[in-house]
């Protein structure tokens, strides 16, 4: 049994303990995602005009509609906030997930591999709070940022409090695990005990420490208020993932039956409260909850709720997963992003195992694609090294190529049509998305002159232009002599903070990312 595989058969136990606690709870029930009302997304500080855009009698609202422009799709890799592949500097196990003598040098390999356009880490509390009343980060974390700094690049970011693979130590800190209590974990059969031999080996893994207990919430709120203060809005930092149940903070202790709660009612409370302490305190910087279903018994459908209705963001820890999370990845409101995580394997590629032609790691990659990802996770699972990436990539370009120029949004000006008002001039551009996701925020678009004056500027409704299709803006400007060299320019606005936005187009760009207003048509020549 894999780490991350659930026994079906089990679904029992969650069945006896909904009798046993009756219905007073707020568990939201299982609900297929596409119609469901999150409500609306985040709000639009001024919207623009999104049509229709009717030019003839009795319907007219614009004298005249000329297409001036177009342009067509990039086969470049965009590197835009919101999206991307994902190289993994540390998961499950710390540094000795890195294989190599020389640990640092490792690290920059890492940062460096080209197909990474973002970066990740997950340390546990113990290793980034010792200490009560600050952090203390270690020297490996220290040296990804120095690096990620120097190469460009940003960082998502875990903590783990409990990190089974930490054989070594507990992932909580001493001043943490000396006044609370723990429960021990229990096996519910003896089909279970052979998947739990790995952490019935690991003392650390086989207890949960009392949530509930109320040291143990004066701790939590002090580490997120720390990371919070250093982290929040920070401009190397792309996301942080939200604290959640159990192993690897994943939201379960599987294939472990029980928790360390005394009802489901007072473990939901707990985990809604710990959520809502992190929405409190990361304002600015997106946080994802993990699609977990949850087999433990402690919330995690109302967590993942709550994150979706407060426009964060979600994750899941692998593609050949449940159906539920399935449903909920590829059926996400457009503006909410989705990381998969889904390690490459550890040994080198084997062309002996790939069926009907198609390899296991093709096959991942095509998955990942078609529940429309907006990250994807660059990492062989417990066998970390920039090598063991580049093997994998020079084994099957063209499913990594692929995916790295598909992943997200990539959103281009694809229609431009102008006319004359009274007045004034008149635009409507017809944006398009060749990526495999929606906008996960708002885009922006600003209409500058030559000179930079901005001219006008307005938001699209959230999570547009979906993939494959069109939405269409108008822009009423000021009388110019003429439309041509204008500038159109871009950003995505997530959490109220805005970031610059590459169109993903083939045609010339300016340095900005902005695009240059030009006719490019025969007719129009």
């Amino acid at each position: 049994m894999r780490r991350r595989d659930f026994i079906r058969t089990t679904a029992v136990v969650g069945v006896a303990a909904d009798l046993a606690i009756g219905r007073a709870q707020a568990n939201v029930p299982a609900h297929n995602w596409g119609n469901y009302d999150f409500g609306s997304g985040p709000r639009l500080a001024d919207r623009l005009n999104q049509g229709p855009f009717p030019q003839y009698p009795p319907d007219a609202v614009i004298p005249t509609d000329d297409v001036v422009m177009t342009t067509t799709s990039s086969e470049d890799v965009v590197p835009n906030y919101g999206m991307g592949l994902v190289t993994y500097i540390t998961a499950d196990s710390g540094t000795e997930e890195i294989k190599a003598d020389n640990i640092s040098q490792e690290i920059e390999d890492l940062v460096r591999f080209p197909l990474g356009q973002q970066l990740y880490v997950r340390p546990t509390w113990r290793e980034i709070q010792p200490r009560p009343g600050r952090l203390e980060l270690p020297g490996y974390l220290k040296l990804v940022f120095e690096l990620a700094k120097q190469n460009n690049k940003r960082i998502g970011f875990r903590v783990q409090m409990c990190a089974p693979d930490y054989t070594h130590e507990a992932a909580l800190p001493d001043f943490v695990l000396d006044k609370v209590p723990k429960v021990d974990l229990v096996l519910t059969d003896q089909e279970n005990r052979a998947s739990a031999q790995r952490y019935l080996q690991n003392p650390h893994s086989r207890y949960q420490p009392r949530y509930d207990h109320p040291f143990f919430q004066q701790a939590f709120q002090e580490l997120v208020g720390l990371l919070a203060a250093e982290f929040d809005g920070h401009r190397l930092i792309e996301f942080m993932d939200t604290f959640m149940y159990g192993f690897w903070g994943e939201g379960h202790t599987w294939p472990f039956g029980n928790n360390p709660f005394p009802n489901y009612q007072t473990a939901e409370r707990i985990w809604m409260s710990m959520l809502e302490v992190q929405l409190e305190h990361f304002s600015k910087t997106p946080l994802l909850t993990n699609t977990q279903p949850d087999f433990s018994r402690v919330g995690n459908s109302e967590l993942l709720d709550r994150t979706v209705r407060s426009n964060n963001w979600i994750r899941s820890d692998t593609i050949f997963i449940e159906n539920e999370q399935i449903e909920a990845l590829s059926n996400r409101p457009p503006w909410t992003a989705a990381l998969l995580e889904q390690g490459l394997p550890g040994n080198p590629p084997d062309s002996r195992v790939a069926y009907e032609g198609i390899s296991p790691a093709e096959n991942m990659i095509a998955h990942v694609m078609d529940v429309g990802a907006n990250y994807w996770s660059l990492w062989n699972f417990h066998k970390i090294s920039a090598k063991n990436l580049m093997s994998y990539y020079q084994a099957y370009p063209a499913a990594f190529d692929r995916i790295s120029r598909r992943i997200g949004y990539r959103v281009r000006p694809s229609f431009l049509w102008t006319y004359k008002g009274d007045g004034y001039t008149g635009l409507i551009v017809g944006f398009a998305n060749d990526g495999i996701a929606g906008v996960p925020g708002i885009l922006r678009v600003t209409v500058e002159s030559r000179d930079g004056k901005v001219l006008q500027s307005g938001c699209l409704d959230a999570g547009y232009p979906l993939p494959g299709k069109i939405r269409q803006a108008q822009f009423v400007l000021p009388i110019v002599t003429d439309w041509k060299e204008l500038k159109l320019r871009a950003e995505i606005e997530v959490k109220g903070v805005r970031y610059p936005v590459r169109w993903a187009c083939h045609q010339k760009l300016n340095d900005d990312g902005s695009l240059t207003l030009r006719s490019n048509l025969p007719q129009q020549v």
